[in-house]
């Protein structure tokens, strides 16, 4: 005969079902939440990111003093400079894709396979939901989270407010978020009458921008005149 199973794994049985059942809700109910900030922040700025929040506890827990710098401007008073030389590092196929780059996908992933050093497919609607929501760190959850979200940001904010939208709450330097605080930081001058080298040199440090300044980025900012040549700008 078959034993059957004891009443105590009888009713680990159900409390197990009845935690994942309320993990997957609360996980659905962010993720809704998540949705509706994205809406709001058709016509909303955000008050606040995931990373504003992060650098924040990270200083309280180092014990360092913490004086964040962020001017939310419109984007028409960001120099078209700046908005050409971010989209060129960072995305140069902003305007064609809907979220996900693939081409840039098959690229890296064929560099992968030769080993070669690779550019990064991560679009800017997805960086920003990534800014927005999730912060620094990496996970295999966190990235299917976004990846979730990436196709309501684009459908709710279009491709204008997505760029507006990162180009103000983008880290640009310890303490240093968007581009009217980064141009005042490092050139002493408003978004608004940033020249095309300025602009290059300071797209060039988004990748690592708590290690990297832009008068050190002559190699990189040059390439990325190149490409904005390249694209018409």
């Amino acid at each position: 005969m078959t034993a059957s199973p004891t009443p105590t794994a009888a009713r680990r049985k159900p409390s197990i079902r009845i935690a994942l059942l309320s993990l997957a809700l609360v996980l659905a109910l962010l993720w809704l939440l998540a949705a509706l900030l994205l809406v709001a922040f058709r016509w909303i700025d955000p008050p606040t990111t995931a990373v504003h929040v992060e650098r924040r506890l990270q200083a309280l827990l180092q014990h360092k003093p913490y004086h964040p710098r962020d001017t939310f401007v419109p984007l028409s008073q960001i120099s078209p400079n700046l908005q050409h030389a971010v989209i060129a590092a960072e995305d140069g196929r902003f305007y064609q894709h809907h979220g996900f780059d693939w081409h840039q996908m098959q690229i890296d992933a064929q560099g992968d396979l030769e080993g070669e050093r690779v550019r990064g497919a991560s679009t800017l609607t997805q960086q920003l939901v990534k800014n927005l929501f999730f912060g620094t760190g990496r996970s295999i959850l966190r990235k299917g989270a976004e990846a979730s979200l990436v196709p309501v940001a684009e459908l709710v904010l279009g491709k204008r407010r997505i760029l507006e939208l990162y180009l103000n709450i983008v880290e640009w330097g310890p303490g240093i978020y968007g581009a009217e605080a980064a141009c005042r930081a490092d050139y002493g001058i408003s978004a608004r009458a940033i020249g095309r080298e300025q602009a290059a040199r300071l797209a060039a440090i988004l990748p690592a921008p708590l290690r990297r300044h832009p008068q050190r980025m002559d190699s990189y900012s040059a390439i990325i005149l190149d490409r904005m040549r390249q694209m018409g700008w």
